[in-house]
C-alpha cells in the first residue's frame, strides 16, 4: 500500500485502499484525481498531535482541511487518545463552518509518523521531552480547552485557526521559493 493510501486511510479511519480504484490514480480528499507523483503542487503531510486527540489536534485537522487544502494534507492523533471527540469540540467546529466528519480520537501510528512531512505538537509538552526524533516537530503552545466552557473552545479554535493560516502561508511561500529555484536551475 502506498504511503499516500496509508496516510489517507489513517485520516479517515480505514485500513485498506478503496476497492476498484487504480493504484496510479489516487483520489484526494478534496476530490481531485491526479497521477501518483505528478502533482503540480506537492501537499505537505501535516500530523497534528495533542494529548488526547480530542480537542486541539482534531480542531487543527478540520481547519487545515478547509483553510489549507491546497497545501496541507492533514491528519491528527494523540499521545494518550481519549477515544472520543467531545461534544463541545464538534459544536465549535460546526458553529464556525468546519466539518467534523471523519474526526476520531486515535493514537499516533508509526507509518503515519514516518510519512508526515511535519508534525505540529499541540500537546503542551516540549518536543525535546516527548520524542527522541523531533527534527520534523514544531511546537505550538495552545491551551487545552478540554472541560472548559464553549467560550474557551471558541477562543482556542480562533487561536488554532490563526496558527494554521500562518503555517499554510509559510508553506505556500516555501513552495514558491522551491519552484522559482528549480525553474532557474
Amino acid at each position: 500500500m502506498s504511503t499516500f493510501w496509508r496516510w489517507r486511510n489513517h485520516a479517515q479511519g480505514n485500513q485498506q485502499p478503496a476497492r476498484g480504484r487504480s493504484r496510479d490514480v489516487e483520489k484526494h480528499p478534496q476530490g481531485q484525481g491526479h497521477k501518483a507523483g505528478h502533482s503540480a503542487k506537492k501537499k505537505v503531510r501535516v500530523l497534528f498531535v495533542c494529548l488526547g486527540n480530542a480537542c486541539r489536534s482534531p480542531i487543527a485537522e478540520a481547519i487545515a482541511r478547509r483553510e489549507a487544502r491546497d497545501i496541507i494534507e492533514p491528519c491528527s492523533a494523540g499521545l494518550i487518545p481519549l477515544g472520543r471527540i467531545p461534544e463541545l469540540t464538534m459544536e465549535v467546529l460546526l458553529q464556525n463552518g468546519y466539518s467534523a466528519q471523519g474526526l476520531e480520537s486515535k493514537p499516533i501510528q508509526q507509518d503515519v509518523w514516518d510519512s508526515a512531512d511535519l508534525v505540529i505538537n499541540l500537546s503542551g509538552r516540549f518536543k525535546e521531552n516527548t520524542w527522541s526524533n523531533h527534527r520534523k516537530v514544531e511546537d505550538w503552545q495552545v491551551a487545552d480547552p478540554y472541560g472548559g466552557t464553549p467560550t474557551t473552545y471558541q477562543r482556542i479554535l480562533v487561536e488554532i485557526e490563526g496558527n494554521v493560516r500562518k503555517l499554510a502561508a509559510r508553506l505556500r511561500q516555501e513552495q514558491l521559493k522551491k519552484s522559482a529555484k528549480s525553474a532557474g536551475s
